[in-house]
């Protein structure tokens, strides 16, 4: 009898302790360790070659790359151009100089997106020129030139033994791109375009991820029009992306980023798409607000359910005003890095 009293106080005690179990509050999501705090540096070998120093805070020389991985950035963006001038600052970015630079990334731990503009200069919103060697092109050898050259240079990357995390294809194509024949006034043959380079991309590896990119992130009719039409002639792809500046739409942050927000968070239910700000930017003369800025933005991505926010990307922070002419950079005039980008850290 004793022992069965005993085995009678045990089962008593285990159920108990399994009721008390079921009770307690499930503990919260751990945020995800792979967010991507990144930062586009295009122009960072011309810097180098124009003679362009970096310093630390405390005055001491380094590598800008160390700079930017010292405060939180863990990955690097990579503009590419068909057949680039050597402008330095409307040039370069050509297929081997971009796998130098994502070269000199990987060895620093870092991961790559590369961003093909489809143009041998920039291509956004107000401009989405063809390249000159294309320029006489038919629509059929259109589709062929941009498989043939996201093919080239994202399978040049991995023969390297640097495959890209991320493709872009296009670069804030809210208007379209390869005008006229890629113009949004053409929704049919832009997607076509779009799936030859996402084609091209999963050729060399189905595990890079194609972003498909446009601008003003906290404008939501301006997203849900474009991807509406895209989605609907099929187009394929696998993270949306947005810029976000608040000083091209002549506003602070505090009044559009819960915009931006609300945004992110519709594109990634929508459409059931990962979504990242892959550009954003703010005045670097007035260090707090973009570094509040900062925060709240990474705060946004972070907050889309289910961990399809991926990441934040600071377009250019590198590009000191005295040698870019670029306002919204996120550098000192001394040539240290601005106390903003400390907001990539947390």
């Amino acid at each position: 009898m004793r022992i069965l009293k005993v085995s009678l106080t045990a089962i008593f005690i285990i159920s108990i302790l399994g009721s008390c179990s079921q009770k307690q509050p499930s503990l919260p999501k751990p945020k995800p360790v792979n967010f991507a705090k990144g930062a586009d540096i295009g122009w960072l070998p011309q810097m180098e070659a124009s003679g362009y120093r970096f310093y630390d805070s405390n005055g001491t020389q380094k590598p800008c790359l160390q700079l930017l991985k010292d405060r939180g950035i863990n990955t690097i963006r990579l503009r590419v151009w068909v057949n680039p001038s050597n402008d330095s600052i409307n040039g370069h970015c050509s297929k081997a100089e971009t796998i130098a630079m994502a070269l000199r990334a990987k060895e620093m731990g870092m991961r790559i997106m590369i961003d093909f503009h489809y143009s041998d200069s920039w291509a956004d919103p107000s401009k989405q020129t063809k390249p000159a060697a294309w320029n006489a092109h038919n629509f059929t050898t259109l589709l062929n030139d941009v498989y043939a050259h996201t093919f080239d240079v994202v399978d040049g990357l991995r023969a390297a033994g640097v495959t890209p995390e991320w493709v872009q294809i296009g670069n804030e194509i809210i208007g379209g791109m390869l005008w006229p024949d890629g113009s949004t006034n053409n929704f049919a043959q832009l997607v076509q375009l779009i799936n030859k380079g996402y084609e091209a991309t999963k050729a060399v590896d189905p595990n890079i991820k194609v972003v498909v990119h446009i601008d003003q992130g906290n404008n939501n009719a301006r997203f849900r029009w474009f991807f509406d039409n895209i989605n609907s002639y099929g187009a394929k792809y696998d993270v949306i992306g947005a810029s976000y500046y608040p000083f091209w739409i002549n506003s602070d942050y505090t009044a559009t980023i819960n915009d931006l927000g609300n945004n992110l968070k519709d594109m990634a239910n929508r459409y059931d798409k990962e979504v990242m700000v892959v550009e954003v930017g703010g005045d670097f003369t007035l260090v707090q607000n973009t570094y509040d800025m900062l925060a709240a933005v990474i705060n946004a991505v972070r907050n889309v359910p289910n961990n399809k926010g991926l990441g934040v990307i600071y377009w250019e922070p590198e590009g000191e005003k005295s040698w870019s002419g670029y306002q919204l950079n996120c550098w000192l005039t001394n040539g240290k890095p601005s106390p903003a980008l400390n907001a990539f850290k947390n």
